[in-house]
C-alpha cells in the first residue's frame, strides 16, 4: 500500500489508502497523517476547496488530533468535513452521519455528554434511515450512544445498547473483527462499573484475544485492555496483578504516543493509585504529579479530569 502510495503521489485515493491503513492498524498516526495532508494538498489542487475528498482528508486529520488529544483541533477539522458534507450531498447521507458521529466522539473526549449523545442521535437517525437496523454504521452509533450513558452511571442503559451493538456486529463481520472487540471491551467496563468483576475481566479478555491477533502486542487498543483489566485487578484487592497490567499498558502507550498524552496521563494515574493502595505515598503522588501536568497541559484547568 505504501509503495503504491510512493509511486504516484498525486493519487488522492491511495494516498488515504495508505493513511487509513497505517493509522487503524500499525497505529503509526504521524506518518499517517503526512499522508492525509498530502492528500488534502492534491485534492484541494484537483477537485478545488469543496469536494468530498478534501472533504474526507479534513475528517481524517481531525481524527488523528482525537487520537492526539488535541480535541480542539480535532472539533475544527471535523466540523470543515462537516461543513463540506452537507453543502454537497444535504443532511440524509452516510457522510453526514460520520461526520456527526465522530464530532460526537469528540465532544464526549471533552466531557460534554449532552452534546456528544445530541450528535450520536443524529448519526443514528441517518444510518437507520439508509441502511435500516442491521447495519455496521447503527452499531456504531449504539455503541457510542452506550458510552455516553455509561459515561453518566446509567449502566442499565449502557448494557441495552453495547448488547444491540454487538448483536449486529457478530452478525455481520463474525467473532474476530475489531468492532466486536470494542464492544466486548465495554460491555466489560459496565460489568466491572457494576461490580461483576468475573464478568467484567472475561470479556476483557475476549477483547484483549482479539486485539492482539490482528494488531500484533504494540497496538493503542492492547494497551487499552491491558489497562482495563489491571482496573479489575484493583477491584479485586490484587495491587500486584493490577500493577503489572497498567505498566504494560504504559509502555505501550509510550512508545506510540511520546509522554505527553491523555492515555499516558491516565496510565501515571492508574499507577499511582496502585502505589497508594500499597501505602508508597511518595511513589504515589510522584504519579499523581506526572499525571496531573499532562491533563493540565492537554486539557486546561477546567475539565473532569484534572479535578480528578
Amino acid at each position: 500500500i505504501e509503495l503504491r502510495a510512493k509511486l504516484d503521489t498525486t493519487n488522492v485515493e491511495w494516498l488515504n489508502d495508505a493513511g487509513r491503513f497505517i493509522s487503524e492498524y500499525q497505529a503509526r498516526y504521524e506518518d499517517a497523517k503526512r499522508y492525509y495532508e498530502k492528500g488534502l494538498e492534491q485534492s484541494i489542487l484537483q477537485y478545488g476547496e469543496r469536494s468530498s475528498w478534501v472533504s474526507n482528508f479534513y475528517n481524517n486529520i481531525g481524527l488523528f488530533y482525537t487520537a492526539q488529544g488535541d480535541y480542539s483541533q480535532a472539533l475544527e477539522y471535523c466540523e470543515k468535513s462537516l461543513s463540506i458534507y452537507e453543502f454537497l450531498f444535504g443532511t440524509n447521507h452516510p457522510d453526514v452521519a460520520t461526520s456527526y458521529n465522530n464530532i460526537g466522539v469528540i465532544c464526549s473526549y471533552q466531557g460534554d455528554y449532552p452534546r456528544a449523545l445530541k450528535y450520536y442521535e443524529k448519526s443514528l437517525s441517518i444510518s437507520k434511515s439508509l441502511f435500516g437496523v442491521n447495519h455496521p454504521d447503527v452499531a456504531t452509533s449504539y455503541n457510542n450512544i452506550g458510552l455516553v450513558y455509561s459515561s453518566q452511571g446509567d449502566y442499565p442503559r449502557a448494557l441495552e445498547y453495547y448488547e444491540k451493538s454487538l448483536s449486529i456486529l457478530e452478525s455481520l463481520l463474525g467473532a474476530n473483527h475489531p468492532d466486536v472487540a470494542t464492544s466486548y471491551n465495554n460491555i466489560g467496563l459496565v460489568y466491572k462499573d457494576q461490580g461483576d468483576y468475573p464478568r467484567a475481566l472475561e470479556y476483557y479478555e475476549k477483547s484483549l484475544s482479539i486485539y492482539k491477533s490482528l494488531f500484533g502486542v504494540n497496538h493503542p487498543a492492547v494497551a487499552l485492555s491491558y489497562n482495563n483489566i489491571g482496573g479489575v485487578y484493583i477491584k479485586q484487592g490484587d495491587n500486584s496483578r493490577a500493577l503489572e497490567y497498567y505498566e504494560k499498558s504504559l509502555s505501550i502507550y509510550e512508545s506510540i504516543f511520546g509522554v505527553n498524552h491523555p492515555n499516558v496521563a491516565l496510565s501515571y494515574n492508574n499507577i499511582g493509585f496502585v502505589h497508594y493502595n500499597q501505602g508508597d505515598y511518595p511513589r504515589a503522588l510522584e504519579y499523581y504529579e506526572k499525571s496531573l501536568s499532562i491533563r493540565e497541559s492537554l486539557l486546561g484547568v477546567n475539565h473532569p479530569d484534572v479535578a480528578t
